[in-house]
């Protein structure tokens, strides 16, 4: 399994910034893709952004596009979610998640099957 430490939540004002940080460890070299999904109270967990490690192809939620950007950085091991122009309705608590799954089709990377491993989640809080 892949070890994810997750980093970067807090609490901000709607209109406001975050970066999430994805710290990955252990087997990274058997992941292919990494994504952010996020759970709100009440609701199940969604997809937000992915990555592939190699290419750096994006996927984004509709919900998300032209706000969020995910990026990484191969040499850290590590995934970045920059959130801008954040909205109450993207409080949840954000999860990382990497998948070892081989798909050439990046569409299907926003199915929670496709992760083995996952981060501990950090809780994420924007205010109206």
């Amino acid at each position: 399994q892949v070890q994810l430490l997750e980093s970067g939540g807090g609490l901000v004002q709607a209109g406001g910034s975050l970066r999430l940080s994805c710290a990955a460890s252990g087997r990274t070299f058997s992941s292919y893709v990494m994504a952010w999904f996020r759970q709100a109270p009440g609701k199940e967990r969604e997809f937000v952004a992915a990555i592939s490690w190699s290419a750096g192809n994006t996927q984004y939620a509709d919900s998300v596009k032209g706000r969020f950007t995910i990026s990484r950085d191969n040499a850290k091991n590590t995934v970045y979610l920059q959130m801008n122009s954040l909205k109450p309705e993207d409080t949840a608590v954000y999860y990382c998640a990497a998948s070892t799954a081989y798909s050439s089709n990046i569409y299907v990377y926003t199915s929670s099957a496709m992760y083995k491993s996952w981060g501990q989640g950090t809780q994420v809080t924007v205010s109206s």
